[in-house]
């Protein structure tokens, strides 16, 4: 079926991996994308499926809303998810993740076009289940003199806004949830600001450049990664909704079975490296426990354990994960060597 898709936000981490992945899957789809820049999807810009606009969300107000009227499908990526961030400028994440977003979604209400929003996996906060179910689990979220969890707040917010959208016929949507994607152009692992980077990035930049891994709080916590290609596969299926099978749905996207902790994603890592002869003299990295204060300051709370039920993906979407952690971060090293 042929499908015009709208990307809000086509250079970030998983609207570059959509592009790619489905210009090759899909090729009755065409693409208009949205972003600050471009270096990701150099290759494709002359692609003749693809029309690119460098430009800022909220400056390109007019020209969204032609594209909104003119598409069949539009996923608005464009947000903040950098954890440092959320304790140090709260008020941006409010702006862009929310305000900027619900205007999206309004246009999407006024001109009755398709949405397919990216929540996340933080929405259900410190919930104690030892599965997340889309459906059943409680959010529980800290205090406010915790402003790391204003991400999570914005995205629960969006998420409900788009549900009582639907509940009153007005939206035709699908959530999807990510649950630790990773891949190659996550983040730049060589920008070596501390928490710039989610934490795959942030551990192979330290040990590309032979610094001390940080584990914040020991790096007891434990998340559940699932590689992009992955991920991109489940979100492909969401958009192409064959017989309306993700139609007001909300669907986690994550790999349960690669459940591992922060201290063993990083003895992973440094022992994985040490197959690159390039970086032969760059694994002597040193892990350093410090706290998450230190690291964050003094607005951060963390999550123990963060693991999906990933049924109503298998059971609507007929999409089962199949990277194993290992595989996915050799992908990933291999990109840098």
């Amino acid at each position: 079926m042929s499908l015009r898709v709208l990307i809000l936000g086509i250079n970030g981490f998983i609207g570059s991996s959509l592009l790619e992945q489905a210009l090759n899957d899909k090729s009755d789809w065409h693409f208009i994308g949205l972003d600050l820049t471009s270096n990701k999807i150099t290759d494709f810009l002359t692609h003749p499926r693809v029309q690119f606009k460098q430009g800022d969300l909220n400056q390109e107000i007019s020209w969204i809303e032609e594209k909104i009227q003119d598409c069949d499908v539009v996923l608005p990526l464009v947000a903040i998810a950098t954890p440092a961030i959320y304790v140090k400028d709260p008020l941006s994440i409010f702006e862009l993740d929310f305000e900027a977003n619900l205007r999206i979604i309004r246009l999407c209400v006024k001109y009755k076009k398709r949405v397919v929003f990216p929540s996340t996996s933080e929405v259900y906060g410190m919930c104690t289940d030892g599965e997340f179910n889309e459906e059943t689990s409680n959010f529980i979220l800290g205090p406010i003199s915790k402003p790391r969890w204003i991400y999570s707040c914005c995205k629960q917010m969006m998420d409900r806004v788009i549900h009582a959208y639907g509940l009153r016929g007005e939206l035709a949507y699908t959530l999807f949830r990510p649950f630790n994607w990773i891949g190659p152009k996550l983040d730049d692992p060589h920008n070596s600001k501390p928490g710039s980077s989610r934490v795959v990035s942030q551990f192979i930049g330290n040990i590309l450049r032979g610094e001390t891994i940080k584990l914040v709080n020991g790096g007891q916590q434990r998340r559940s990664f699932i590689d992009i290609t992955d991920g991109i596969d489940a979100l492909i299926k969401i958009i192409a909704n064959e017989h309306g099978a993700a139609s007001q749905r909300i669907f986690n996207i994550g790999n349960p079975t690669n459940d591992i902790s922060i201290s063993e994603l990083a003895k992973l890592l440094l022992e994985q490296v040490k197959n690159y002869p390039k970086y032969a003299n760059m694994t002597k990295s040193q892990i350093q426990v410090i706290s998450a204060d230190s690291y964050y300051g003094k607005g951060y709370q963390d999550v123990e354990r963060r693991v999906p039920s990933i049924k109503n993906a298998q059971k609507y979407l007929s999409w089962h994960p199949k990277i194993d952690i290992q595989a996915s971060l050799k992908k990933i090293l291999d990109y840098y060597s």
